[in-house]
């Protein structure tokens, strides 16, 4: 697990030993002579801010770590007075390569230049703490196995559910059980607009113009809205946890912008809610995965996560399922993730060096095709015989209706109605979906959503 304890060295160096008895021997006096693991930071932004101020507010209590340089463009408009005058600020990624720093912090995001910059420090023996998922999730694997042909380490404990412990738990934690499964509310934006037009019940629309608003999404929202950053956040649990190399073009991702008021409306007739839940489920040598908005229970783990909370499940053949919930976003719980990592490699680098073991990764069958009850939200123009012409497809692909549900009081000229499906796969449902949305009372592509229990 995340380590956080800070031992205060120099209180302790300066503790006197108490008197002893005439002709006692001196009690010895303990002292930690590990030196100082010295830490060059790239990127001093939100995050890259926190951890810098968490290292220095806290130098004299950590002892393991020293901040000894800040890369950053425009680094004369970043530099702060509360950072020692000894660090050195530079905007040379050169100068960090070729600096005395054990430990390189990679916060720039994104793959270019970020990339580069991780192998040229990992081939130069200097481990690497990154936040960076979208690195992570496509060249996890490579790095690790750089990082270990190296003898020196890669964490990347941000990178995922920014302040919730749950790689590090992933990997050594749990490292003693087998998981088989992981599912999870990853992507915070989705959850809070999700929240909120369940809690009041506006419109998608204004949900995500307020989620902007508040700082919680990108003007330009799509890789949240449409499961970009979720699947990327999965893929690396799924390396983490299930010891599986995936990329995340391989995991299927639904939107969440056909939500609407109504289908929360329909979720609480059937008890449920409606979340953007990541899940993969390996099973032999196929790797069940997707990332979409679903129906769950409402007094699930998962109904219960309100705003932008991060809650991520393990299922494991020993230890049986685990939780894992708390502030996925934010510059500070991101940082106190880095700062853990930092403190782990410190102190595994001072235990000495690492024998090189190859990864033992699987690369299995990626697959969409879950077995699951599901909600079909069509919206149509009122006429007789809509039921039976959407029983006849369904019949036809031998899909059996649970249940139809239709609220009063809606237009008839664009009516919301559903209808949910026993069990069946993914595969099977969809042909029916596509000669369901071209029948001529339909108005709209059907919303399909797996009810999930």
């Amino acid at each position: 697990m995340i380590k956080m304890s800070f031992d205060s060295r120099e209180q302790a160096l300066q503790k006197t030993p108490p008197e002893q008895p005439p002709g006692a021997n001196p009690a010895p006096i303990l002292r930690d002579r590990t030196p100082a693991r010295r830490v060059a930071l790239v990127g001093f932004g939100t995050v890259g801010r926190a951890v810098a101020k968490i290292l220095c507010e806290r130098r004299n209590e950590a002892g393991l770590l020293r901040l000894t340089h800040i890369c950053n463009r425009n680094v004369e408009r970043k530099k702060q007075p509360w950072v020692p005058s000894e660090v050195i600020w530079t905007e040379d990624f050169g100068a960090i390569l070729n600096s005395d720093a054990d430990i390189v912090i990679e916060l720039i995001g994104g793959l270019t230049p970020a990339e580069e910059l991780v192998r040229s420090a990992l081939n130069a023996g200097k481990s690497v703490v990154t936040a960076n998922k979208q690195l992570i999730a496509r060249h996890g694997p490579d790095l690790l196995e750089l990082a270990s042909a190296n003898g020196c380490q890669l964490e990347f404990g941000a990178s995922v559910a920014g302040g919730v412990p749950v790689l590090p738990a992933l990997r050594t934690g749990l490292c003693g059980d087998r998981l088989h499964g992981i599912a999870g509310i990853l992507n915070g934006t989705c959850n809070y607009i999700l929240s909120r037009i369940e809690t009041d019940r506006i419109p998608f629309s204004e949900a995500l113009e307020e989620a902007q608003a508040r700082g919680y999404a990108e003007a330009d929202a799509s890789e949240d809205l449409d499961g970009g950053d979720a699947r990327a956040k999965l893929s690396i649990l799924a390396l983490a946890g299930l010891h599986v190399r995936i990329s995340p073009g391989d995991i299927r991702a639904r939107t969440i912008r056909g939500i609407d008021a109504v289908d929360f409306d329909y979720a609480a007739e059937l008890g449920c809610t409606i979340r953007q839940i990541s899940r993969a489920d390996l099973k032999e040598t196929t790797l069940f995965a997707d990332v979409g908005p679903s129906l769950v229970p409402a007094s699930s783990p998962f109904g219960r996560v309100q705003r932008n909370l991060n809650l991520v499940l393990t299922s494991g053949e020993y230890g049986g399922d685990m939780a894992f919930l708390g502030a996925g976003a934010g510059g500070d719980p991101t940082a106190v993730a880095v700062v853990s990592d930092l403190m782990f490699v410190a102190e595994s680098l001072s235990a000495g060096p690492r024998p090189h073991r190859p990864l033992q990764l699987a690369s299995p069958k990626v697959s969409c095709d879950f077995e699951t009850p599901w909600y079909l939200r069509l919206v149509v123009k009122d006429q007789p015989g809509i039921i039976a012409g959407l029983a006849a497809i369904l019949s036809a692909h031998q899909l059996n209706i649970d249940a139809v549900l239709q609220k009063p009081g809606f237009d008839k000229s664009a009516l919301p109605f559903v209808i949910t499906l026993e069990p069946c796969r993914d595969a099977q449902l969809h042909p029916a979906l596509q000669e369901m949305s071209a029948l001529p009372f339909a108005l709209r592509p059907c919303l399909c959503l797996p009810i999930l229990r």
